[in-house]
């Protein structure tokens, strides 16, 4: 541990970020950090999980800030870091976010800007907010296994769309078509499924459904307003859940996802609670903040308050 690192910035960059934005643009915000007089020492990650392992070396270091230069699957990994690091509690390390990433639907809860130069002056003014998480355990090759969430866990609908979006990757796909495409197949594969949803104990519903959402902020799939109602400190989760619909419903309603609207289409119910665990014949995939881990039975506790992250002066404002 050096003598100054709790007031330097260690920076998580993913260079495949964004379809490689992260190491593209690195030497550039690695200038403007310099430039605005943010002292900073950059890590790259090399494979999955690294972005965990370097958050854990950061605290055990030192440092007690840290900017992620990625999305929100290396946002995701940080925070687990922060949760399994000794060194202090998790939101004794302020989390800033350089967004670069394909969806970037964390920042957009905060309104945290995408513009390097604005997201570095939030970083600068130093505006701090205290935001729950959740625990999600879930089932991967048949054992129990957990993990935190700063963002949006999805089943069904949402967790298909993130695996047809990753196989696709792994065949040398690229370019911003890609997730569209992926949303369309999707749609167009997915066949309903059987799901018990219980929220604090108590069955909320028990039939047919197209997608779950469960989170602490609102928006998911690139811009999507999954859970408008969510507050990202209330100490509660936000549930959507999307019933069976015909494609016209979609079609013609698509506009009522992104402006906030979605509880005003029939097919959507809203609920609120600190514990959620679905159950599912057969069982589906879960994602969590865009990427895939198992599936169901899936319980996901609120974390209240959990992590300090930089958010802009003008959210804070609201």
């Amino acid at each position: 541990m050096t003598h100054n690192n709790t007031e330097r910035w260690f920076v998580i960059v993913n260079p495949t970020s964004g379809g490689g934005k992260g190491l593209e643009d690195f030497p550039k915000i690695s200038h403007l950090l310099r430039e605005n007089g943010v002292e900073h020492d950059p890590a790259f990650t090399e494979y999955r999980y690294h972005a965990t392992e370097l958050a854990v070396e950061a605290a055990n270091k030192g440092y007690r800030k840290i900017i992620v230069v990625g999305g929100d699957g290396t946002l995701n990994e940080v925070v687990n870091g922060l949760f399994i690091q000794k060194q202090c509690e998790p939101k004794d390390i302020r989390l800033a976010v350089i967004a670069v990433g394909t969806g970037n639907d964390w920042v957009r809860t905060f309104g945290i800007p995408r513009n390097y130069t604005a997201a570095i002056r939030a970083i600068n003014e130093g505006h701090s907010y205290l935001q729950d998480v959740g625990k999600v355990t879930y089932t991967e090759s048949n054992y129990r296994q957990s993990r935190y969430m700063a963002n949006v866990a999805g089943l069904g609908f949402d967790a298909d769309v993130i695996e047809i979006f990753n196989r696709l990757k792994l065949k040398g796909y690229k370019g911003k078509w890609l997730y569209i495409y992926s949303l369309l197949k999707g749609y167009l594969s997915l066949k309903p499924f059987g799901v018990t949803v219980e929220v604090d104990d108590k069955v909320i519903y028990h039939n047919l459904l197209f997608s779950i959402a469960v989170g602490i902020c609102k928006y998911n799939g690139g811009g999507i307003q999954q859970l408008p109602k969510a507050v990202a400190d209330d100490g509660l989760l936000d549930i959507t859940l999307i019933k069976p619909l015909h494609w016209w419903h979609v079609v013609f309603r698509a506009r009522r996802l992104f402006n906030g609207e979605i509880y005003s289409i029939g097919h959507v119910q809203h609920a609120q609670g600190k514990c959620v665990k679905i159950t599912a014949a057969p069982d589906i995939l879960l994602e969590t903040d865009g990427e895939l881990h198992g599936g169901t039975p899936v319980t996901i506790e609120v974390v209240p308050q959990a992590i300090q992250i930089v958010v802009t002066k003008e959210f804070l404002q609201k």
